[in-house]
């Protein structure tokens, strides 16, 4: 059994709403698609769980393919050793990939399914692994060529009326694809891939639109997978430079840094924290309290691209 209790500013730090209509999550998420790859027991990813939620960080991202479909049974044996926790988080998975994989046998290729059946089937079960009751926010993976949105629309409507998801959103979509299912059901947020090393986001009018629909965007590899540190070609080290120079200014580390210069983006984005350590998560919420001027974070792009802006 956990012994866990959380502190009086992890129990009250405040949700974000992710959009006018609904959905809260934490400003800062934990991603768990790496969790089969830490080799832990039961106990260890518990205490992973509590150590998010003592720093406040009470939204956990998964995905039904993460980890070959193993990850959310993972966290959800590791949550049965403390089921209460389960009314101070919030879980969030996404759905529409079919990988090839032992756990799927009968999948032959790697393939798109945004059929009602897959979608409803695909929650149903993770509700099973995460054992829970409902999910907090479930999001279409990757956008299906095929997709019809009136059919993912009835998934979604059923799914809610049954109690089962209560609030929707994508992952990756273009803002047109994004606006396509947004006209035939509530969509709250939109998770895409953000960091100083990829800036696509903020020049194609994704960004652009989770303003002028007052959503807030979900922002997966923030680290750029940890290339940011690690990559040894001229971008990675120019970047970097940047960033340490920066947090020395700021007294914060540079991943610290990085971070703050996702969150100063006025869509108000949600990083997610996909790290076994809790200094990585302490790097990440370091950045709530942390003031980036605009000239700083123009530095920061000017390092990525290159050049000035124009």
């Amino acid at each position: 059994m956990s012994a866990f209790s959380p502190s009086p500013s992890a129990t009250k730090a405040p949700l974000t709403p992710l959009s006018p209509t609904g959905g809260h999550l934490s400003r800062i998420v934990a991603g768990a698609w790496r969790m089969d790859a830490w080799g832990w027991t039961p106990q260890q990813r518990l205490r992973w769980i509590e150590q998010n939620l003592e720093l406040g960080v009470t939204s956990f991202d998964h995905a039904d393919i993460y980890g070959g479909y193993t990850v959310e049974g993972l966290f959800g044996e590791a949550l049965a050793l403390a089921p209460a926790l389960r009314q101070q988080m919030q879980l969030v998975s996404k759905c529409g990939i079919q990988l090839v994989a032992p756990m799927r046998p009968e999948h032959r290729l790697k393939a798109y399914d945004t059929s009602r059946a897959h979608i409803v089937a695909s929650a149903e079960r993770s509700l099973q692994e995460l054992r829970t009751d409902h999910l907090d926010l479930l999001l279409i993976h990757r956008p299906d060529p095929l997709m019809d949105a009136d059919e993912v629309a009835r998934a979604f409507d059923d799914l809610r009326q049954a109690g089962k998801v209560r609030h929707f959103g994508v992952s990756n979509f273009t803002p047109a694809q994004f606006s396509l299912l947004a006209s035939r059901t509530e969509l709250v947020t939109h998770q895409v891939e953000c960091s100083p090393l990829q800036l696509g986001v903020l020049h194609d009018g994704t960004l652009d639109q989770a303003q002028q629909l007052r959503f807030k965007p979900m922002i997966w590899s923030p680290l750029a997978g940890g290339r940011l540190f690690t990559a040894d070609d001229e971008r990675s080290r120019r970047v970097r430079a940047c960033l340490e120079a920066v947090g020395q200014r700021l007294q914060c580390s540079a991943a610290t840094a990085a971070y703050a210069w996702l969150l100063r983006h006025p869509s108000q984005p949600l990083p997610i924290v996909g790290s076994s350590r809790v200094e990585a998560l302490r790097e990440a919420v370091a950045a709530l309290g942390l003031s980036m001027d605009a000239p700083t974070w123009h530095e920061i792009w000017t390092a990525s691209t290159g050049h000035e802006v124009p």
